[in-house]
């Protein structure tokens, strides 16, 4: 066995002083980014806004909490039994904001929200052409464990099923109107102007959307309206209002629900009126087409919505 020689090179030598700073600076770092991580995840939190404070005007507290799930009903995500109307923001980045916001109200039949491809889908592609959206979780009917089960089930008895509306359709107007307001009214907060807020639903939120369209206060003016494949306002013999937004709807002619008439409807109200609207009625797509991808032209109504939206002046910056 070789001799080992234990007489270490003096010429590197230790700075403990250095190497005690070095630790101290490298314990300052990491509680510096777990500090940022931590005041990001509280931004995130505060991007979900509660429409009210407390227990929302005309419902009594409720002891049921909200659900998100994935139904194999509607192959999609969504959510129940909202009691406490929430508002999720998307922010477009700082060079493509263009000052434009919009209340986008999923659909679902008043028992139920979806989600993702009329929410969250919606709200990612219009922040991605600088407009700041607002996906609105309003008030729904108290549903059980499946929510969209229950709506096929309760759609075929369509007198069981006006009973339900006759009590949430108010409640889920009501929080479309305070949506459009609450957002004029903190514009600033967003970088938003407030004469160039307006909402988009689908299907039941296409019905919310259109109620707000006939019924907005002064301060709640929304500066454009679009409903989607909906069954038209809960106000059926409401008038045009004199200073009536610009309106767009879509919508397919095989609609399964039938609702294709009413989107018709709504556009031969509005023109009669003389007010500015746009229509495009496909001739496929079925009910509830939102963002999904079906390799028929349906898939391409929110980029005509995008250049409506473009000759209506709202993604000049």
């Amino acid at each position: 066995m070789a001799a080992v020689d234990l007489n270490f090179n003096t010429d590197l030598e230790l700075d403990l002083p250095a190497l005690v700073d070095f630790a101290v600076m490298k314990r300052f770092v990491i509680r510096t980014l777990c500090a940022v991580f931590f005041l990001a995840q509280l931004c995130a939190a505060q991007d979900v806004i509660p429409l009210y404070s407390g227990t929302a005007p005309g419902s009594a507290p409720a002891n049921y909490p909200e659900k998100e799930y994935f139904s194999k009903v509607w192959n999609t995500d969504v959510v129940t039994n909202v009691t406490r109307p929430t508002l999720t923001v998307f922010k477009p980045s700082p060079e493509l904001r263009n000052g434009t916001a919009v209340v986008v109200c999923p659909g679902g039949g008043f028992m139920a929200l979806s989600i993702t491809s009329e929410g969250t889908d919606v709200a990612k592609y219009l922040a991605a052409k600088g407009v700041t959206a607002f996906v609105l979780k309003y008030r729904l009917a108290h549903t059980g464990d499946d929510a969209t089960q229950e709506f096929t089930t309760l759609f075929q008895d369509r007198e069981k099923f006006r009973e339900m509306l006759v009590k949430i359709e108010p409640l889920s107007a009501a929080d479309g109107l305070a949506a459009v307001t609450y957002v004029k009214q903190h514009a600033s907060e967003w970088g938003v102007s407030p004469d160039r807020v307006g909402i988009i639903g689908f299907s039941a939120g296409g019905s919310v959307a259109a109620e707000v369209a006939f019924r907005y206060t002064p301060e709640g003016r929304p500066a454009f309206v679009a409903p989607i494949y909906s069954g038209g306002p809960m106000s059926k013999d409401a008038p045009v209002p004199a200073d009536a937004p610009p309106m767009f709807i879509a919508a397919a002619t095989d609609d399964s629900l039938g609702l294709a008439p009413a989107s018709v409807a709504l556009y031969e109200k509005w023109t009669s009126a003389k007010k500015s609207a746009e229509l495009h009625m496909y001739a496929k797509g079925g009910h509830g087409f939102g963002m999904r991808k079906q390799n028929i032209p349906t898939d391409h109504w929110i980029d005509r919505f995008a250049d409506w939206l473009e000759l209506e002046g709202f993604l000049k910056q």
